[in-house]
């Protein structure tokens, strides 16, 4: 039985999201404006606004915040099901 890491898998989805959102930027600004999502991610960013350089690190800063916020919840979680999944493993055998 292999517990999740909190603090690994925290920043990977951190990252990843940052990550993320610093892909669908650049894709928006390579793309004719009909094929972009920008409206998506200023709904789901609240601070986040489409064309504004400085509020670029805004949204990637928000981008960070909800994947370590996923990790956050996730692990303890997992951890919590994984080890209870365990132990009635245990008791059938």
């Amino acid at each position: 039985m292999k517990t999740l890491n909190l603090f690994v898998v925290t920043w990977s989805l951190a990252t990843f999201c940052a990550f993320s959102f610093t892909i669908c930027v650049i894709y928006g600004l390579l793309t004719p404006h009909s094929l972009h999502m920008h409206e998506f991610l200023e709904m789901v960013l609240p601070a986040y606004e489409w064309g504004s350089f400085p509020l670029f690190f805004v949204g990637l800063v928000e981008g960070f915040l909800y994947g370590a916020y996923a990790g956050l919840v996730y692990v303890p979680v997992y951890n919590f099901f994984l080890k209870k999944w365990a132990s009635r493993q245990g008791d059938r055998e």
